[in-house]
């Protein structure tokens, strides 16, 4: 058992690990811990120096290897309708509660000098999606308008013909390189993440410490609540108050082995039996479970609500305005489909959210262990809201 739990939690034990060793080195040596900063900003540097070739491969060779872009049957309509409806609900549901309860509390520290003002939905919605310039697209601060352009360069290298393949070929090879390239990082990851926590409890003190705990128990309890209040407003909806019994009876497998091994792809087999206990259309579980399994993160979006909240509190800006609601909501839905469907999506969800904003370079990382501390339940919301949206999209196709 202790073998399992080591391989599937290793990493994340290690980088929490470093991060608590980094604290107390901070606590204890404080001023003298600065030192260390030219060891976190090396950590930093390396994850935006790979951040645009990771985005511009990844999301063009995940479009260009469609098929069939005409494939868009019925199932497939409904599907993506309900994953940006259950994705939405549940950003709407977390947002809601930050604003009944400050899972960070009332610190404010300053990274840096400059930080830009957030973007103002109405006013600059052209800054938000588009650039003047062709080079400006490589630029970590123009996150958004580099993953349209891709997209669109994805589909245009789809609608070749006899080219398609090999460029495809050539472009996921590309992919799998900067995937790579981003474990060789993470190697680092450890050593920089250290450093980095020891500058910023010597700097700004152990409130920093307790914004985590804080927002670590509100994810935690906020993830229950939501398990059993919408996934049982789900299952109703799709099959009434039966529904709920069968769904609460057969769901447990998906639960802890979603918890046990956080992977949604290593859920997957199980999510599949559950289906076939369910009494799922086979046609609808069958393509739907593994598409969900990729391109729908119901915690992911929770997750991305909290770190954009937890950044707004740590650099003093107020979390308030009908248009940082709607981006907040824009970008964890954006999170949650679709770039959890390309290969390190959260990574480039945690940059979108940093450039957006125009937070510093040094807010990564801050985000960033946010989303390992919360992945175990992350996880689990991801799995069975994989499980409990099949059941819906089943009932609106047959």
């Amino acid at each position: 058992m202790f073998k399992i739990f080591w391989k599937n939690y290793r990493f994340s034990i290690i980088l929490l690990i470093s991060m608590i060793v980094g604290c107390i080195i901070g606590i204890v040596f404080k001023e003298d811990s600065i030192k260390l900063k030219p060891l976190g900003t090396i950590f930093i540097n390396l994850l935006y120096t790979i951040v645009v070739p990771l985005v511009f491969f990844t999301i063009s060779s995940s479009i260009s290897s469609i098929k069939n872009f005409k494939k868009l049957g019925k199932i497939f309509i409904t599907m993506f309708i309900v994953f940006i409806i259950t994705s939405t609900v549940v950003a709407i549901f977390t947002l809601v509660s930050i604003k009944f309860i400050n899972p960070v509390g009332n610190i404010s520290i300053d990274l840096t000098k400059g930080t830009k003002e957030s973007l103002n939905l109405g006013n600059k919605i052209i800054d938000m999606v588009t650039v003047s310039e062709f080079g400006q697209l490589f630029s970590k601060n123009n996150m958004l308008p580099l993953i349209i352009f891709t997209i669109i360069v994805g589909f245009a290298v789809g609608m070749l013909k006899n080219e398609k393949e090999n460029i495809s070929k050539s472009l996921n090879t590309i992919s799998k390189v900067m995937m790579n390239v981003i474990k060789i990082i993470m190697y680092y990851a450890p050593i920089g993440l250290c450093a980095y926590f020891a500058t910023l409890i010597s700097e700004y003190g152990k409130e920093l410490i307790g914004s985590y705990a804080k927002s670590m128990i509100f994810y935690y309890v906020l993830s229950i609540v939501y398990f059993f209040t919408f996934y049982t407003l789900y299952s109703y909806i799709s099959r009434g108050k039966n529904g709920i019994k069968l769904f609460y009876k057969n769901i447990i497998s998906p639960t802890m082995t979603s918890i046990g091994t956080c992977s949604s792809l290593a859920t997957l087999p199980t999510n599949l039996d559950c289906a076939e206990k369910l009494h799922i259309d086979k046609d609808v579980s069958n393509t739907i479970l593994p598409i969900g399994a990729t391109i729908h993160m119901e915690g992911s979006c929770m997750a991305s609500v909290l770190k954009i909240a937890f950044l707004f509190s740590l650099f003093g800006k107020p979390f308030t305005g009908i248009d940082t609601y709607l981006t907040a909501i824009f970008i964890s839905v954006l999170s949650g489909v679709v770039m959890s469907g390309i290969p390190g999506g959260a990574f480039i969800g945690e940059m979108l959210i940093v450039s957006f904003y125009g937070f510093p370079l040094e807010a990564f990382p801050v985000i960033a262990t946010i989303g390992w501390l919360t992945d175990p339940p992350g996880t689990c919301l991801n799995a069975v809201g994989d499980i409990s949206s099949t059941l819906l999209i089943e009932k609106y196709v047959s």
